[in-house]
């Protein structure tokens, strides 16, 4: 796992009572993009808050480019569910502040630029001087990924931050994230529910099993050709085989398989699986 540049070595999130997932091993190469899948409940959000410093784990540690996380850092920024933007602050001064917090010596000038070239990426240049109350909720959500990317971050954590939208802002705004990561090629490590949001952006997809006491299960390598794009994904070759693997995964498999692990499990080499190059990989155990 030391090779890796995330590299998450045995955490555990334990409370009276109840252990939400237990002894986690894997690792985030630089320019991945990783995404977790798994049902409510088996600690996917904990993880990503132990990879972010807002939580600790109960055991185990996280190395992140050599370094263990020990709390918050600007390396590591993060887009949430909600928008979490300040609702007295213009879409500008958002983005703004988050840079200050990073460029603490720039002067207010180059601070305004650099917030409307960020916006001008996420294409909201028309709307820099409009507060969270007057922006739709995909148009916050672009506001909140021009803040989280203006920092430049060393890793990029996403909470299912498309999951309130409808469906077509979602796809526009997921297009947008494949292209803005691919562009600076970014770490990023994401937690969504959705299947065709999982295939489109991630190089893997980890599959956790129901909780509590959850584990990684499997992790499913991601082989369709970049990029991709969401229109044109179900007609990749390979596609059906991945969507069928990881669906069965979580219809089946994720219930069957929770629990104690079977003897002889190593959580440190969990199988890595390839269904888009082998559909007769649906017929592993």
């Amino acid at each position: 796992m030391r090779h890796a540049y995330v590299s998450v070595e045995g955490i555990a999130r334990r409370y009276p009572g109840a252990t939400v997932f237990e002894d986690l091993w894997f690792g985030v190469n630089r320019g991945e993009f990783v995404c977790v899948v798994g049902h409510s409940g088996c600690g996917k959000t904990t993880v990503l808050n132990i990879l972010a410093g807002l939580e600790a784990p109960s055991a185990g540690e996280v190395i992140v480019d050599g370094q263990a996380i020990e709390g918050p850092s600007l390396d590591r920024a993060v887009i949430f569910q909600g928008h979490a933007l300040m609702p007295w602050m213009t879409a500008e001064q958002n983005v703004g502040f988050a840079l200050s917090c990073r460029h603490r010596g720039w002067p207010r000038a180059r601070l305004r630029e650099a917030a409307r070239a960020a916006l001008v990426r996420v294409g909201l240049e028309q709307a820099a001087e409009k507060k969270p109350s007057q922006l739709s909720g995909g148009m916050k959500q672009r506001v909140g990924i021009a803040r989280a990317l203006a920092i430049e971050p060393k890793m990029l954590l996403m909470d299912e931050p498309f999951s309130a939208l409808d469906a077509l802002t979602r796809g526009v705004l997921q297009d947008e994230v494949a292209r803005l990561v691919a562009e600076a090629d970014q770490t990023a490590f994401m937690i969504t529910h959705d299947v065709d949001e999982a295939i489109l952006l991630a190089d893997r997809i980890l599959l956790m099993t129901n909780g509590p006491e959850a584990r990684l299960a499997e992790i499913v390598v991601n082989t369709l050709p970049r990029p991709r794009q969401r229109a044109t994904l179900h007609r990749m070759p390979g596609y059906h085989a991945l969507r069928d693997h990881i669906l069965e995964f979580l219809i089946t498999r994720s219930r069957t398989l929770a629990g104690a692990p079977p003897a002889g499990w190593d959580p440190r080499r969990v199988p890595e699986l390839r269904p888009a190059d082998a559909p007769a990989a649906l017929a592993a155990p």
